[in-house]
């Protein structure tokens, strides 16, 4: 179980929230669509590492989308906010749980700490 794992040499961990670029073929025609969200979890291991991002939709539905890293499809990956240094846990699936609200609030006492980069 992984905490941080790497793309094209970028470095990303749980709790960091990201921008996943992946192309999408529709017919003859390519575009890209991007799933912005927090890394919710890594796992297995090489060749079949995945991670998945969660993020709240409309109407405070969560969404959550599983990338696989090996995946030709993914054009580039973007850390947007780093999480908390010293996440304990490899999956942080309690967030499944929280508001919008509350999951700024763990950043913001993170930050007041000095423990969240942006």
């Amino acid at each position: 179980m992984a905490i941080i794992t790497t793309h094209n040499n970028i470095v990303f961990g749980v709790g960091d929230t990201v921008r996943v670029h992946q192309k999408i073929q529709e017919g003859e025609k390519s575009r890209v669509a991007v799933f912005e969200g927090m890394v919710i979890g890594i796992k297995g291991e090489a060749e079949n590492k995945s991670f998945t991002v969660r993020r709240v939709g409309a109407q405070k539905i969560g969404i959550e989308q599983i990338f696989p890293l090996s995946s030709p499809r993914l054009e580039k990956i973007e850390v947007k906010r780093s999480g908390v240094r010293g996440v304990r846990q490899a999956k942080l699936y309690f967030i499944r749980d929280k508001s919008k609200r509350e999951i700024e609030k763990i950043y913001s006492r993170a930050a007041k700490r000095g423990l969240v980069k942006k």
